[in-house]
């Protein structure tokens, strides 16, 4: 059994998915409009080049998300994506990369489990944790 966050958005899913790619590497092997799908009838004419469906995959995650029409999008809260970055180095670039226009909840730097973690907001409204653990 696998957990895959779901991520929801606020008109946003592709351009959140291009930069998420661009950070976190790996293959974006969904990335589905309204338009064309079943879907499309039912959202607003303006709302049919937003996401239904995307999905990146590698490196041990997946990811997936969809534009949330703005009668029925919630902001994210309660929970954050946590990534498990196994370099002290990647960990501050991954944070950083994700942190830029965004808001820094906890700055990056070590702790008592960890040699580097650190919590954010990205500019898309999704909430992030980094951690890179200390041996065991």
């Amino acid at each position: 059994m696998q957990v895959n966050p779901y991520l929801m958005f606020n008109g946003k899913c592709e351009e959140a998915f291009k930069a998420y790619h661009k950070i976190l590497g790996g293959e974006i092997v969904a990335m589905i409009p309204h338009d064309g799908t079943p879907a499309a009838e039912s959202v607003p004419p303006e709302w049919r080049k937003k996401i239904i469906h995307a999905r990146l995959v590698g490196n041990g995650m997946v990811l997936m998300g969809s534009d949330a029409p703005p009668d029925r999008y919630e902001p994210m809260k309660g929970f954050s994506v946590t990534l498990n970055v196994n370099d002290p180095a990647e960990a501050e670039r991954v944070f950083n990369a994700l942190a830029e226009k965004g808001t820094v909840r906890m700055p990056l730097g070590e702790t008592f489990f960890a040699i580097k973690f650190g919590m954010l907001v990205d500019k898309f409204g999704t909430p992030w944790m980094i951690v890179c653990e200390k041996a065991r």
